[in-house]
């Protein structure tokens, strides 16, 4: 029997009731039943990256993401725009991924949301730019902006918006092809 497919998602925002980490959970519905879909809820509880304790033994929480994210087929990032950036959470949390190979060639999508008219274009281009220098894999239709987020989806995590459900739709459809050539 074939082994599932596995994509994680990582929400840039760790705050209750964030609209990024809404997103992922609304992307479950378009997750085919072969995927094994989860959302790691982790990155607040990784130390400050420092090259000096990233040696031949990091953290044992450092391990356990890097673990986490080897073990998955793809990576979904779903992000707020802070200061015209990625949240420092986020920022920090790839920077742990920097120095060991779970992202390279990795099959990623990337969704930035923001109540902003921009969509959080500037964190949008700053995550596009550290994923390329891990050498990920951004799929085609794997790049998504969500302005005006607050008028897309309804608290319980369901898409309001035809125009964004589609887009959510097609991201997922082309990450699945991509991680099952």
């Amino acid at each position: 029997m074939a082994k599932h497919k596995k994509i994680i998602a990582i929400s840039g925002s760790i705050r209750e009731g964030s609209s990024n980490t809404n997103i992922l959970k609304a992307l479950a519905a378009f997750i085919p039943e072969s995927i094994d879909y989860s959302i790691y809820n982790g990155i607040q509880d990784l130390p400050h990256f420092n090259p000096d304790i990233d040696g031949t033994e990091p953290p044992a929480v450092v391990e356990s993401f890097r673990k986490t994210l080897a073990e998955s087929d793809a990576l979904i990032i779903c992000t707020p725009e802070y200061a015209k950036s990625v949240p420092g959470v986020l920022k920090n949390a790839l920077e742990w991924l920097v120095s060991s190979a779970e992202l390279y060639k990795k099959t990623v999508a990337v969704i930035t949301a923001s109540p902003a008219i921009t969509g959080g274009d500037k964190a949008h281009e700053s995550l596009l730019l550290t994923l390329g220098m891990l050498d990920t894999n951004i799929v085609e239709d794997g790049s998504l902006l969500v302005p005006s987020v607050g008028t897309k989806f309804n608290d319980n995590a369901t898409v309001k918006d035809e125009s964004t459900k589609q887009s959510l739709i097609d991201l997922i459809n082309s990450l699945v092809y991509e991680i099952n050539k």
